[in-house]
């Protein structure tokens, strides 16, 4: 399908009337040859989205030939930021259609909050377009799932932004867990304990006139402005985010599944692709403030023939194994300690046999990136391909949530969707209602 039919094809979806003439971002600089070019499109530069445009632009092959932000404080800021260089002369943009539209574009980067992630990497996917997407996935257990069809349905490289999974150090971690090492593995945990703040309770107010609020909100419910649900607060609130278990959580959940998996394998095992029940409980237990999402919580995910549990207390600043953050392994001949920089493995009886460190998370996101242009380029998968890392790293964090707003233990059926025996918890897999004339595809109409 043609981009052109297909965005009017898109535009029906979301209820929407796409005029012709979209400016084109094709005027972009031509220091490099076409070939060697690969036309980016970031969307949301304000906090991590600022970091991922920084690291794009430092890629020699790379032309950002598009900056898109709500918020034109951050949007000119960053349009000057990156002609600096000499090297990019990005169109700035307010609505991201814009950059779907001009077939010029050969993938877009989102560094937007959560419930800004699904409709965008779904329409860009259908438009034949590559995506880089911050993570978790999406908003919700539906959007993750559309997602993931979406990618690959259109064979698009889509890579999760779990910058991990390209960092040496975790690489080698696994390696070494793939050697038998541990023996007979059976468990993995993942935990939080980074103190936060509070946000306290702060009034409603007029959104800057700088910001186009309705476009933020998206498909969202309509609300008042408020600064504490904006800029980097968002992920605290049930709109917007998925709270701490998919803003740092998926990180170490990721960093867990993938160990478990590996040591599973090594003894031609399996890890199934989701757990066959989910059980989370926690709540606002220290914090007396304006966020919905918990500040204390532990999940557990019965794969059957092994577990894995999370634990989250974002109040606190006591570490387990000597890390604030992190993940471990375990076999009945020792175990591993996955952190953000670093790896050690320990034998029977605490010995530490092994350990290594890595880069920074900075030097990891550029490896990441690295990653995602050249499978580009190969149409290999990436690193984090959301279908199969991504995705189901992600669904433990909604499956996590929905069943702390449930108040019970689920258990989620793939083929339909929704849980076994549960209707009533079915309203946690997503929104009640997009707000018009935004609408998340079915997957029947990818």
């Amino acid at each position: 399908m043609k981009r052109r039919s297909f965005l009017k094809k898109s535009s029906g979806l979301l209820g929407l009337s796409l005029a012709d003439g979209f400016p084109s971002i094709s005027a972009a600089g031509r220091k490099l040859p076409a070939a060697e070019r690969i036309r980016i499109a970031v969307i949301g530069v304000n906090g991590r989205g600022n970091n991922l445009l920084r690291t794009f632009a430092s890629m020699k092959d790379v032309e950002i030939a598009g900056i898109c932000d709500v918020d034109s404080r951050v949007l000119n800021r960053r349009i000057s930021e990156t002609k600096k260089d000499g090297r990019h002369n990005p169109v700035g943009l307010g609505d991201f259609r814009k950059a779907i539209d001009d077939k010029n574009i050969d993938a877009i980067v989102l560094g937007t909050p959560d419930h800004w992630h699904a409709i965008p990497t779904i329409l860009a996917c259908m438009a034949g377009k590559d995506v880089y997407t911050e993570k978790p996935d999406s908003h919700n257990v539906i959007e993750s799932c559309t997602m993931a069809a979406a990618a690959t349905k259109h064979k698009r490289v889509v890579q999760m932004g779990t910058q991990a999974r390209s960092g040496p150090h975790m690489k080698e971690a696994n390696e070494y867990i793939a050697r038998g090492s541990l023996g007979k593995v059976r468990y993995a945990t993942a935990w939080e304990s980074m103190k936060q703040g509070s946000l306290g309770h702060p009034a409603d107010g007029p959104a800057p006139k700088e910001v186009d609020y309705d476009m933020w909100l998206g498909p969202a419910p309509k609300r008042p402005f408020n600064r504490l649900r904006f800029h980097g607060n968002w992920r605290w609130f049930f709109d917007y985010g998925t709270g701490d278990v998919g803003n740092d959580g998926v990180h170490r959940i990721d960093y867990a599944r993938w160990a478990l998996q590996t040591g599973l394998e090594a003894q031609g095992e399996k890890l199934p692709s989701l757990p066959r029940s989910v059980s989370a409980s926690g709540g606002k237990l220290y914090f007396d403030d304006a966020q919905e999402w918990p500040d204390t919580l532990m999940a557990n995910f019965d794969y059957g023939n092994c577990l894995l549990t999370y634990e989250m207390r974002i109040w606190s600043p006591y570490k387990l194994h000597d890390e604030a953050e992190g993940a471990a392994v375990y076999g009945d001949k020792g175990y591993v300690i996955l952190a953000n920089g670093r790896w050690r493995a320990y034998r029977h009886g605490g010995a530490l046999v092994k350990e290594s460190s890595g880069g920074s998370n900075l030097d990891q996101t550029s490896i990441h990136v690295r990653d995602f242009l050249d499978c580009m380029k190969t149409r290999k998968k990436p690193a984090a391909d959301l279908a199969t890392v991504g995705h189901p790293s992600s669904m433990l964090c909604h499956l996590a949530n929905a069943s702390w707003r449930s108040g019970r233990t689920l258990k989620f059926d793939p083929g339909t969707t929704s849980f076994k025996g549960d209707s009533k918890a079915d309203r946690y897999l997503t929104r009640a209602e997009y707000r018009a004339p935004w609408k998340l595809p079915k997957i029947s109409e990818l």
